[in-house]
């Protein structure tokens, strides 16, 4: 999953992008209102979930948030703001904000408002499934055919991923861009090694794998 932060406090900026990093979100950070909203347009339909700051130089949370609603993006924002009026909070989520979180805030909870919105956003409760495989997106467990599967943090954000694109081909560089958080050198062979060990992992010798590889594009979790 991919998130953009536009942040122009330095420490907050690295501290929100290290925090969500560690719960494996790849993650981008502009530091001003007019290049967060151009990298929002430029990049529209990658970013998941955007973090805005209220006050920037260039351009404010809000007109950002007015601008991205007015050209049709449904992304959900979550703005972050010293401002703390009721009043503040109405007219934000007016301009299009999906949440608001007042600074100063625990990183625990800016972390669960960010996971319901991911699941508002993908029309589903807290697990994903397909065939005998089920996530839990809060516990970080997966489980096949009812029995829990250990998978490291990489290899869990590496499922989730394809999971929540089911039925779509899961290209090389979107993955290498949102799991690895990588814009480069998107031929790697780093993917076919996590790809070959949850296979190992969660197929169960069924002989059927439920990742299915698409030769020189990438990977599918097909619908049936």
């Amino acid at each position: 999953m991919r998130i953009l932060i536009i942040e122009d406090e330095p420490g907050i900026a690295l501290f929100l992008k290290e925090g969500l990093q560690e719960e494996s979100f790849a993650v981008d950070v502009a530091r001003e209102g007019i290049e967060g909203l151009e990298m929002a347009r430029v990049n529209e339909g990658e970013y998941d979930l955007l973090l805005i700051d209220w006050m920037l130089p260039g351009l404010s949370g809000i007109e950002i948030a007015r601008q991205i609603r007015k050209d049709g993006s449904q992304v959900p924002i979550i703005f972050l703001t010293a401002k703390d009026t009721v009043q503040d909070t109405v007219f934000a989520l007016e301009m299009g904000a999906n949440d608001y979180m007042k600074k100063p805030f625990a990183f625990d909870e800016l972390l669960a408002r960010i996971r319901v919105q991911l699941r508002t956003k993908a029309g589903e409760t807290s697990q994903l499934s397909h065939r005998d495989l089920m996530m839990d997106l809060n516990t970080h467990q997966v489980f096949v055919q009812e029995e829990e599967v250990m998978l490291t943090p990489k290899e869990f954000a590496l499922l989730e991923f394809i999971l929540r694109n089911k039925g779509k081909v899961c290209t090389r560089t979107r993955i290498i861009e949102h799991v690895w958080d990588i814009h480069f050198d998107y031929n790697t062979s780093v993917i076919d090694v996590y790809i070959n060990a949850l296979r190992k992992k969660i197929d169960k010798g069924s002989g059927e794998s439920l990742i299915t590889t698409i030769r020189g594009v990438g990977y599918i979790i097909k619908e049936k």
